[in-house]
């Protein structure tokens, strides 16, 4: 589940000025963080683990090359993008279909090897790989007199 909060900047008039973005705060599971689109979406995820690597998959389809960005840092993976409605304007009889922009972020308990991390986007599923990390055996040495 995601929260977004409204922030709207004001100069000392408390009037807005029209270089002033409008951002939201956004609580995520791993916290609050600032974004500029108050219509963020969560696309349902899953994220289980084999003996050699944690497995995710987002299910986003309908989705071009270029409209998502995975990055992964200090233990977070995080999945971008736009999924952008491309049809005319329009009245809804229902509409439960997410359009626009989203973001997930999945906490990875597990040292990852970064270097080898893999994503491959298939049939409406991004699918990321991450093998995890061996452990390293550290040599010791004698001191040199």
């Amino acid at each position: 589940m995601m929260v977004s909060v409204k922030i709207k900047p004001k100069n000392q008039n408390s009037e807005p000025r029209s270089q002033d973005i409008q951002t939201y705060l956004i609580v995520g599971p791993y916290g609050w963080r600032i974004s500029t689109h108050p219509r963020l979406w969560r696309p349902p995820t899953d994220a289980f683990e084999t003996e050699e690597k944690i497995i995710v998959r987002v299910e986003i389809a309908g989705m071009a090359d270029g409209e998502l960005n995975v990055h992964f840092d200090s233990q977070i993976l995080s999945i971008q993008g736009v999924r952008a409605d491309n049809a005319d304007k329009r009245a809804f009889h229902q509409m439960e279909i997410h359009f626009g922009q989203f973001s997930t972020e999945i906490m990875i308990p597990t040292p990852i090897d970064a270097e080898n991390i893999e994503a491959i986007y298939d049939d409406g599923f991004l699918w990321v790989y991450l093998p995890k990390a061996k452990p390293k055996t550290i040599h010791i040495s004698p001191k040199d007199d």
